[in-house]
C-alpha cells in the first residue's frame, strides 16, 4: 500500500488558493445555464431544494441570481459545500465527496464577477427530482426498508439548552438473526430535521457486545450507511432498543418528535464474506486508564492537543472516518503505525465544524487494509480562541461534557475485522486491481 507522509502544516488560506488558481480561459462566456447549473445540481441541490435542509432553494436561475454574491463568498472560502478534510493529506477518494474542485470554484467566481448572466435555457442539464425530506433517501437505490423502528415521542422545547432523549423499547421484529445491508436514520420532516443534531440507536442483548449492536448512527451530514457488497452487520432477532438522541432546540417548539430508522437486510440465510462492526467509537481522550474526558481541559484563549492510541490485535479494513468534537474542535486526524514501523496518514479533518457530523466514506479501492498489530493513532486539536468562528466564548475554561459548549474527543470509525486468510485475500485482490490499472494507464 502507498504510504503518505504526515505533514504538520498550517492550512493555506482558501481564498488565496482560489485567487491563484487558473481562471477558465472562457470566463467572459460563462453562463448559468451551461456552466453553473451543472455544478449546483451535482454539489448543492441535494440540500438546497424546496424540501432540503438548505436555507434557500437553488434549483433555477431565478432562485440563484439573488444569492450569486453569497454563493461566490461561501464557495471561495470553502464554507460550502460542507467538506472538511485536508485535500493535501492522505486518502482523497470518497464515495460521498461533496467538495468542489478548484476549477469549479474558479468558474463560479468568474461567472459572478461577469455579472452572473443566465445564458440560453436550452443549455440547462436535465432536471433531477430529489426525494422529499419526508421520504427515505435510500428508497431509489434500496427500495422500501425491510423493517422500521421508531423512537418514543419527545417534546422539544422552544429555545434553551441542549436536550437528550434516551428511551428504550423491546425489539422482536424478526424470527431469526439477519445480516444488515444498509440503514437510514430519518428525523421527522420538516421540524425534526432542524432539531435532531445527532443520535444513535443500538440493539442490546444479554450476551451481546458491549454497548450493543449499532443499528444506525446519525449526525447532520450523515444519515445513512450502506455496507460494501459481501459485508454485513449481524442483527440479533430480539433484544432491547436503546436510543440516544441529542436535540438542539430552535425558536419553535417541536412537540412529539419521533425518529424513524429504516433497515435493509440481506436475504434470509445469506452469509456475507465479511462481518462488520459498523461504526465503532475510538477514544481520543481518557486513554491509558483515565476516565473518559478527564484529560480535556482547554484554558481560555488557548489550544489543546490530545492523542489516542489503539492497538489492533486483528487485521481490519476501514470503511469510513467520522470525527466527533464540539464547538472548540478544530482538527482530527487518523493515522496508522504498521508493525514494521512505517506510518500512513489516512485522513486529516483540518476544518472541523461541529454544525456538521460528516462521515468520510472511502472508495472501495482505497479503503485502508491493516494487518494485525497495527496501531491506530488519532490526534485532536481544540481551539478555544477568538480565531475559532463558532467559539461561543473564548474566555471560558472548557471541560468534557455532553453539551455543545463542552467538549468531547472521539472518532466513529467504520471498521470490519478479518482473520489472516481474509486479510491476505483482500491484499492480493488490491494488488491485482492496482496492477490492472497500471497496465491500462500504460
Amino acid at each position: 500500500m502507498r504510504k503518505f507522509k504526515f505533514l504538520h502544516r498550517a492550512g493555506l488560506c482558501a481564498v488565496a488558493a482560489i485567487m491563484t488558481s487558473v481562471i477558465p480561459a472562457y470566463a467572459a462566456d460563462l453562463t448559468y445555464s451551461r456552466d453553473i447549473a451543472p455544478i449546483l445540481q451535482e454539489k448543492c441541490q441535494t440540500c438546497h431544494n424546496p424540501e432540503g435542509i438548505g436555507p434557500m432553494p437553488l434549483m433555477n436561475f431565478q432562485q440563484v441570481k439573488p444569492f450569486a454574491g453569497l454563493i461566490k463568498d461561501r464557495t471561495v472560502s470553502r464554507v460550502m459545500p460542507p467538506w472538511h478534510t485536508d485535500s493535501g493529506i492522505g486518502i482523497q477518494k470518497f464515495k460521498n465527496d461533496a467538495s468542489l474542485s478548484d476549477e469549479q470554484i474558479s468558474t463560479i467566481a468568474a461567472w459572478v464577477d461577469a455579472g452572473a448572466p443566465e445564458g440560453n435555457s436550452a443549455d440547462l442539464p436535465a432536471a433531477i427530482k430529489f426525494p422529499s425530506g419526508a421520504e427515505w433517501q435510500l428508497k431509489a437505490q434500496m427500495g422500501e426498508p425491510d423493517l422500521i423502528v421508531s423512537s418514543a415521542p419527545f417534546d422539544v422545547p422552544a429555545g434553551g439548552q441542549d436536550q437528550w432523549w434516551g428511551p428504550t423499547a423491546k425489539f422482536a421484529g424478526m424470527p431469526k438473526d439477519r445480516y444488515l445491508r444498509a440503514a437510514e436514520f430519518k428525523a421527522a420532516y420538516p421540524l425534526g430535521k432542524k432539531v435532531v443534531h445527532h443520535g444513535h440507536v443500538t440493539l442490546s442483548t444479554e450476551s451481546g457486545r458491549r454497548g450493543g449492536v449499532p443499528l444506525a448512527r446519525y449526525g447532520v451530514g450523515k444519515s445513512w450507511e450502506i455496507f460494501s457488497e459481501g459485508t454485513g452487520l449481524l442483527i440479533p432477532s430480539e433484544g432491547t432498543l436503546e436510543w440516544n438522541l441529542h436535540y438542539a432546540p430552535i425558536s419553535t417548539a417541536v412537540p412529539a418528535d419521533v425518529v424513524d430508522v429504516g433497515l435493509w437486510f440481506y436475504p434470509e440465510g445469506y452469509q456475507p464474506d465479511l462481518i462488520t462492526e459498523g461504526e465503532v467509537l475510538f477514544k481520543v481522550d481518557g486513554t491509558n486508564g483515565r476516565a473518559r474526558g478527564q484529560d480535556i481541559l482547554v484554558p481560555p484563549n488557548s489550544m489543546q492537543v490530545l492523542e489516542g492510541i489503539h492497538y489492533l490485535d486483528k487485521a481490519a479494513t476501514i470503511h469510513s472516518f467520522r470525527p466527533h468534537l464540539h464547538m472548540r474542535g478544530k482538527v482530527m486526524s487518523m493515522e496508522a503505525i504498521y508493525p514494521d514501523g512505517t506510518r500512513e496518514m489516512f485522513s486529516q479533518v483540518n476544518k472541523y465544524d461541529h454544525n456538521w457530523q460528516i462521515a468520510y466514506i472511502y472508495e472501495d479501492e482505497v479503503k485502508p487494509l491493516l494487518p494485525a498489530g497495527t496501531i491506530l493513532k488519532f490526534t485532536s486539536v481544540f481551539d478555544n480562541t477568538a480565531e475559532n468562528p463558532i467559539n461561543p466564548d473564548p474566555n471560558q475554561w472548557v471541560l468534557f461534557g455532553r453539551r455543545g459548549v463542552d467538549e468531547m474527543s472521539h472518532a466513529w470509525v467504520g471498521i470490519t475485522y478479518m482473520n489472516d486468510e481474509q486479510y491476505e485475500t483482500a491484499v492480493a485482490a488490491r494488488r491485482a486491481a492496482q496492477a490492472t490499472l497500471t497496465l491500462l494507464d500504460d
